[in-house]
C-alpha cells in the first residue's frame, strides 16, 4: 500500500542511505528526503576504530557516496537537523531547526548510540566514547599527547580501539568486566585466541574487573579504580561498553520501548506507512529462532533493501544470514550465523598458527561459523546456512577438506 507524499528517511547512515538508494533503483518515483543529525554526508563507521584512528584513513576516505550521487538519484539531503518529534495523525516529522517535514511513508533508521558508563560518564574531558566521526576526530587529537590509555570494555569497539592505539606505540590497559573477551559474541576458542593476541602485542588485559570510580586532577582522570581495589594510571580513557538502540523518535510517539522498534519480516511497524531498518529494529530472525536486535553493517544494508522493496510493493521477507567481522592487528575475525543454543563445536585448523575456524552445531545442524583468518570457511559457511545444509559434525573437523564440498547436491542434510 502506498501513501501520498514524500518518502522521509530519518537516519543517514548505512540503513537510511541504503533504503534511499534501493528505493530509487527499484522504481520509486516520488520525493525521497534523507534526514541526518550530523552536518556531513553519510560515512563509513567501521574505519573509525581502525584505520581512521591510526591515521591510515583520512576524513575524505570514509564517505559512503559522493555528493554527486545524491543529485543524480534525486535524493534530497537534510543534514545537521535532528528529528525530534513525530506527529502520527498529521503524518509529519519535526526537526531540531523548527521545520516540519510531511511524509507519505516514513523509514526510521536511527541506528544506535554509545552506551554510557555510570561510573565514568561526564566525569572529565579525557573520558571519551567512540560512535561518530566527530568522536573519532577528538579521540585522535587526544591520542597525540597521551602516553597511557585505559580502554574500558572487552567488546568489539574496545578490542579494535586497543589494537589501533597499541599500533601507535601507546601503553594500553584494557579492562573487561567478563571472565573472557567478547562473552556474548564468540566461543571460548576465539576469545582465548584474541586474549593471547592482544597480550602478545603488549596490551595489558585485565578480566573480571568493573570500573567503580576515578581519580580526577584538574579536568582530567589520572587513575581508574576497579572493584578489586586496584587502580590504573592514564592520560586518556576510551569507553566501549556496548550500544543502545536510538529509538527516541518512535518511543515519544508510543510506538516502541527502549529495547528497539518491533518490525515484521518486511520492516513494517504496527503503524501504516511507517517502517524501520538497521540497528534500532527488533525482528524475528529465522537463523536464531527468536526475536532479536542485530548490530552490524551487513544487517543494516540487508534489511534496508527489504524495506525498499516493500515501499514499491514488492514484499520480500528479510532472511539474510547474519554476518559480522572485526579487524585487530593483522588478524581478521569473521562470523556468519548465530551460535544461539549450539550444543556442539567443531574446530578446523590450528589456533597456534593463527588460522582456524569453529563450527557451531545445534542437534546436528550447522548454525554458525566463526573464523580467524579462514575466509574460505566463513564464505562456505554462509552458503551452507543460506541453503539449510550442514556438513556432518564428524566430518567437519577435517580441515584438509573444503567446506564448500558439502554444498554439492548430493551433500547430506543436517544429521546428528
Amino acid at each position: 500500500m502506498r501513501y501520498g507524499g514524500p518518502l522521509v528517511i530519518v537516519g543517514a547512515s548505512y540503513a537510511g542511505l541504503q533504503v534511499a538508494a534501493s528505493a530509487r533503483e527499484a522504481g520509486y518515483e516520488g520525493r525521497i528526503i534523507l534526514v541526518g543529525a550530523e552536518d556531513r554526508l553519510p560515512y563509513q563507521r567501521p574505519p573509525l576504530s581502525k584505520g581512521f584512528l591510526s591515521g591510515k584513513v583520512c576524513e575524505t576516505d570514509v564517505a559512503l557516496r559522493p555528493e554527486s550521487f545524491f543529485d543524480a538519484a534525486r535524493i534530497e539531503l537534510e543534514l545537521g537537523a535532528k528529528a525530534t518529534a513525530l506527529d502520527l495523525a498529521g503524518r509529519s516529522v519535526s526537526l531540531s531547526d523548527g521545520r516540519h517535514l510531511a511524509f507519505g511513508s516514513l523509514v526510521v533508521a536511527t541506528g544506535s548510540r554509545a552506551r554510557r558508563h555510570p561510573a565514568l560518564d561526564g566525569r572529565a574531558g579525557n573520558i571519551r566514547y567512540l560512535r561518530s566521526l566527530d568522536d573519532a576526530k577528538v579521540l585522535r587529537e587526544r591520542l597525540a599527547a597521551a602516553r597511557e590509555v585505559v580502554v574500558v570494555g572487552g567488546g568489539f569497539i574496545g578490542l579494535e580501539v586497543a589494537s589501533s592505539i597499541r599500533g601507535l606505540g601507546k601503553e594500553v590497559t584494557l579492562l573487561a568486566a567478563g571472565s573472557r573477551l567478547l562473552p556474548r559474541a564468540v566461543c571460548g576458542e576465539i576469545a582465548g585466541f584474541l586474549l593471547r593476541l592482544h597480550r602478545a602485542h603488549g596490551v595489558r588485559v585485565e578480566l573480571d574487573v568493573v570500573v567503580v570510580g576515578v581519580e580526577v586532577a584538574g579536568e582530567h582522570v589520572r587513575q581508574v579504580h576497579v572493584n578489586n581495589g586496584r587502580s590504573f594510571p592514564c592520560d586518556l580513557v576510551l569507553v566501549g561498553v556496548g550500544a543502545d538502540p536510538d529509538v527516541a523518535l518512535l518511543a515519544s510517539a508510543g510506538m516502541c520501548g527502549p529495547d528497539g522498534v518491533p518490525v515484521d519480516q518486511f520492516g513494517r511497524t504496527d503503524h501504516p506507512g511507517i517502517f524501520a531498518a538497521g540497528d534500532c529494529t527488533l525482528h524475528f530472525n529465522r537463523h536464531a529462532g527468536t526475536i532479536l536486535r542485530l548490530e552490524s553493517v551487513q544487517h543494516a544494508i540487508d534489511q534496508a533493501k527489504v524495506v525498499a522493496d516493500a515501499l514499491v510493493g514488492r514484499d520480500r521477507s528479510y532472511d539474510a544470514v547474519p554476518r559480522f567481522w572485526s579487524d585487530q592487528y593483522d588478524t581478521k575475525l569473521q562470523m556468519v550465523g548465530l551460535p544461539g543454543d549450539a550444543d556442539r563445536r567443531v574446530l578446523r585448523g590450528a589456533p597456534e598458527e593463527g588460522r582456524f575456524s569453529v563450527l557451531h552445531f545445534s542437534q546436528g545442524r550447522l548454525v554458525c561459523v566463526q573464523g580467524i583468518n579462514r575466509p574460505a570457511d566463513v564464505a562456505a559457511g554462509r552458503r551452507l546456512l543460506a541453503t539449510g545444509r550442514s556438513p556432518p559434525p564428524a566430518l567437519a573437523g577435517d580441515w584438509s577438506r573444503d567446506l564448500a564440498d558439502f554444498l554439492a547436491n548430493e551433500a547430506p542434510r543436517a544429521s546428528a
